[in-house]
């Protein structure tokens, strides 16, 4: 029973660092690297690149909504044909930092405010699933894991493009199996016990409970730690022994 742990890293801009990207590498096996949008810059991820490769570690672009000062998470009113450019301009940036220091870039995950947007959003996942068609059709898409993993999955096909889906051990879970906005209290778990035995059953039973009890289907090819998390280290470590504990191997993402 393979699972996937993804971490969000390169999320350094300048002088401002953030996360702890050279820690928490070795505890995951894939790393969805930012691009310049939402935070990072050249420098940062030309290091993130180079910290992957020395680690054996998958390597996904993260891209997002041109919004630094917001992180990503703000919605933004654009176009397919807009985030479709966007997409293009993240995807290739980062591509190329791969081929200039011995990478392969295997998967795409939205950031933010787009990923959340595309969540069951047909027109959108087309968008992004064509523009990564454009790219490389061979790059898996990350997308949330909930009860419409085939319909979504079924419009990426129609692109040539495969999705995998992804749960949130450290965030909660609204009834219908949305995430949790991080302006609400609850929204991030910081407790690595706690988050560890989400992991374990989101895992082995395919299901989360949510902010209010319910319990929802989260069916996923990977788990998501957040580089941004105070406790993001603490987190990886515990989610890693507790699923390893459970003979529940870690490697990089496969579709289903």
């Amino acid at each position: 029973m393979p699972i996937d742990l993804n971490c969000d890293m390169g999320e350094s801009f300048g002088a401002y660092p953030l996360g702890s990207d050279d820690a928490i590498v070795a505890l995951v096996s894939s790393a969805n690297i930012a691009c310049g949008f939402h935070a990072g810059d050249p420098g940062a991820m030309r290091r993130t690149v180079r910290l992957a490769v020395e680690h054996g570690v998958a390597i996904g672009a993260h891209p997002g909504f041109p919004d630094l000062r917001g992180f990503g998470r703000r919605a933004m009113a654009c176009s397919p044909e807009e985030i479709g450019d966007d997409l293009t301009y993240q995807i290739g940036a980062l591509q190329a930092f791969c081929t200039a220091h011995g990478g392969r870039l295997r998967h795409v995950k939205p950031h933010g405010a787009l990923y959340n947007m595309a969540a069951g959003n047909e027109e959108l996942v087309r968008a992004i699933a064509q523009a990564i068609g454009r790219i490389d059709r061979n790059l898996l898409l990350v997308g949330l894991a909930g009860p419409d993993n085939s319909r979504m999955a079924a419009i990426a096909a129609e692109e040539g493009i495969t999705m995998v889906f992804e749960a949130f051990p450290d965030r909660a879970y609204t009834a219908e199996g949305k995430l949790v906005s991080r302006q609400l209290p609850g929204a991030v778990i910081h407790d690595p016990f706690e988050a560890a035995e989400r992991a374990l059953r989101m895992v082995r039973d395919g299901v989360v409970a949510a902010i209010d009890g319910t319990i929802v289907e989260v069916s996923a090819q990977t788990l998501c730690i957040h580089g941004d998390n105070p406790e993001g280290l603490a987190l990886a470590a515990a989610i890693r022994r507790r699923l390893e504990a459970a003979d529940i191997a870690i490697q990089p993402m496969q579709p289903a």
